[in-house]
Formats: C-alpha cells, sequence, structure tokens
C-alpha cells in the first residue's frame, strides 16, 4: 500500500476511535420523582435504583397526556412502541404522537427496552385502517415501512408544553437521553412527566 493511503487509512481510523469517544454515553430512565432539590432530581427507578439527574439551564420539560386512538391520521408523526409479531407485523403496547414541531425526532426502527424483544418505531403514518384487531397502521420511515397493528386498549399519548412545576414528589417521568459525565453524573436536558397520575406508556 502506498505510504499516502496507508496514512490516509490510519487517520481515518483515529479520527473515528476519536469520534466514537467523543460520543456521551445516555441513559434511559423510567421511575417515580421521590425528591427535587432545586435542578437535581431524584428518582426511583422502575427496577427500584436510586438515581441522581442534574437537570440543564434550559431543561425542556414536556407533559405525556392521554389522547384517543382517533387523533391518529394519515400524516400524524408517531412512536410506536410494539411487540414483533410472527408474520411481520408489529403489535402496539403503546403509541405516542408527536407535536409538529418535533416531526422527524429519532426517526426509523431499533430494539427498545420497555419488554424483552420490545420495538420502537418513530415514523409518518402513510394510512390507517380499521381491522378486525383493531386500528392496522402503515407507517414510513426513510429506510422502509412497518405494518403496525393497535389493539382498542393500547395506551395513545401525546407530548404537550409542560413546566417545571410538573416535576414534583409522586410524578412519574421518562428521559429518553440522560448523559452520563465523566464524573459519573446524570445530566438531562430533556424530561417527559406524565400528566394526571399517568406513567409514560412507551
Amino acid at each position: 500500500m502506498p505510504k499516502s493511503l496507508l496514512f490516509a487509512a490510519l487517520f481515518a481510523i483515529a479520527f473515528a476511535s476519536v469520534a466514537s469517544a467523543q460520543q456521551p454515553q445516555t441513559v434511559r430512565i423510567r421511575g417515580t420523582i421521590e425528591a427535587v432539590d432545586g435542578s437535581l432530581l431524584s428518582i426511583k427507578s422502575r427496577d427500584g435504583a436510586d438515581m441522581k439527574v442534574r437537570m440543564t439551564d434550559n431543561v425542556a420539560v414536556f407533559g405525556v397526556a392521554k389522547t384517543e386512538l382517533s387523533e391518529i391520521k394519515p400524516g400524524s408523526y408517531i412512536g410506536v412502541t410494539a411487540m414483533p409479531e410472527p408474520d411481520g407485523t408489529q403489535k402496539a403496547i403503546a403509541v405516542h404522537i408527536f407535536p409538529e414541531n418535533q416531526r422527524g425526532a429519532a426517526e426509523g426502527f431499533r430494539p427498545w427496552d420497555l419488554r424483552a424483544n420490545s420495538t420502537m418505531t418513530n415514523a409518518t403514518v402513510a394510512e390507517t385502517v380499521k381491522g378486525a384487531d383493531g386500528q392496522n397502521i402503515l407507517v414510513k420511515y426513510k429506510e422502509g415501512e412497518k405494518k403496525v397493528v393497535v389493539p382498542p386498549e393500547t395506551p395513545v399519548v401525546t407530548f404537550v408544553a409542560g413546566d417545571k412545576s410538573e416535576l414534583k414528589p409522586g410524578a412519574k417521568v421518562i428521559i429518553f437521553g440522560a448523559v452520563k459525565k465523566d464524573d459519573g453524573t446524570l445530566e438531562a436536558n430533556r424530561v417527559n412527566v406524565g400528566r394526571d397520575g399517568i406513567t409514560p406508556p412507551m
């Protein structure tokens, strides 16, 4: 290999290593707020762990509010937490509707950690048809599409503008990407809190 190509290859590998090292580690947190001390949230996670999360100065707070399945229409941008079915469809266990200003957020299909083998699909609704087992929804994202069955009992929620005053003991929260800092502390720039006592279902 010519020296110039060798140096280029080595530089690319080094750059990739630095880039991956600079990617902050994130943690998904589901739990109940136990205490609030200024910007510090004490959270009991769903598996019983005690966690301390510091909110950034510009933290965004969103309420997670119940809504109806009928609010999901062609063109809606939604997130579907689901279990894969043998026929390749996704059986929804929760659906959240994004507000228009969050269209495109985390678009795509990926494994999820709500349950073992669960998935998450963030995508745009192409069509929705009433079916025998619930609502049949076709969603499309950049890399493909998924057929989703939403049983009638599936919780459907939406994100609404929230306020830090909603972050109080007893509130149920989900933080999608708390950043783990070098000293081991956790930091969040967005907190999603259940409205009216609900637990964010995603």
